[in-house]
């Protein structure tokens, strides 16, 4: 059996929530997740690769079990969850990492390797873009957020936050839903009704427009570095679609593309196909 330990690390008088496990002279892997949800997406993932890589997959700030500062003390944007994300590899003495990257995680991801390539040894991207054409449709409201970013547009953004899309998000495309366990998106759905999460969660989708500004500077990294980079991607998803992950290999042509038959949140139905594929990657 896996042993997985539940740490806080104090980060410049924030708290961040991780959890950890594998040997600590192994190769380091850092696991970085998405909205709506926290390091307990990866549950069923660390246990299959504990025994080759020493994990870690922190809460976001505002996520999970991480401390979730007032807007007014704590400005969420990309670029401080990043800054917060880089400092927390410093305390826990991360200094060369592989990154999985998921959703959120991606441009937060990202702007560590902008920042600091000579400590990322390997990127795996899960459902985790950086060019526009791996933008679907359904960021039509929230690309109307940052045209306009008036009241009304922000308020028609709170569809995304009800527990009916969360479900969504974890069901469409997915070909037998029967086999999503419903924990994940219940526990999600329990962190997004705490007083105040909703006007952050707000906050991001306005913010995600930064993250779109900085693909090239992404994409720079990807061409300049050439990380070895695996793209695992759930086919069906709603939001990231596969020509995201297929632009990958224009930047990095060594980048190795696999797509699985299943929604935005993959591991719920894939964990050990993509765990898998990671092994065989890093290997």
């Amino acid at each position: 059996m896996t042993s997985i330990r539940y740490r806080t690390a104090d980060v410049d008088g924030l708290k961040v929530f991780y959890r950890e496990a594998g040997p600590a002279d192994a190769p380091k892997l850092l696991l970085l997740h998405g909205f709506p949800s926290a390091g307990h997406m990866f549950r069923d993932l660390i246990p299959l690769l504990a025994d080759r890589f020493h994990i870690v997959a922190p809460d976001l700030p505002g996520f999970g079990q991480s401390d979730m500062p007032p807007r007014e003390k704590f400005s969420y944007t990309f670029d401080n969850i990043s800054g917060v994300i880089d400092l927390f590899t410093e305390v826990i003495g991360f200094d060369r990492f592989a990154a999985y990257v998921f959703d959120y995680g991606a441009p937060t991801g990202f702007r560590l390797a902008v920042r600091h390539p000579e400590r990322i040894t390997a990127i795996v991207s899960q459902n985790g873009n950086a060019y526009e054409e791996g933008l679907s449709e359904g960021w039509s409201p929230i690309k109307a957020y940052w045209q306009d970013p008036s009241q009304a547009n922000r308020k028609a953004l709170r569809a995304f936050l009800s527990p009916e899309t969360t479900r969504w998000q974890y069901t469409h495309g997915v070909p037998d839903p029967t086999m999503v366990s419903p924990d994940g998106q219940n526990l999600d759905n329990f962190y997004l009704a705490r007083p105040g999460a909703d006007e952050v969660q707000l906050d991001l989708f306005g913010d995600y427009k930064s993250n779109v500004a900085q693909y090239p500077s992404f994409q720079e990294y990807f061409r300049t570095h050439k990380p070895p980079l695996l793209a695992v991607w759930g086919k069906n998803d709603p939001f990231f679609v596969p020509p995201g992950a297929e632009a990958f290999k224009r930047d990095n042509p060594r980048a190795v593309v696999r797509f699985f038959d299943t929604g935005h949140f993959a591991l719920e139905t894939h964990a050990r196909e993509i765990a898998a594929s990671i092994r065989d990657f890093l290997s």
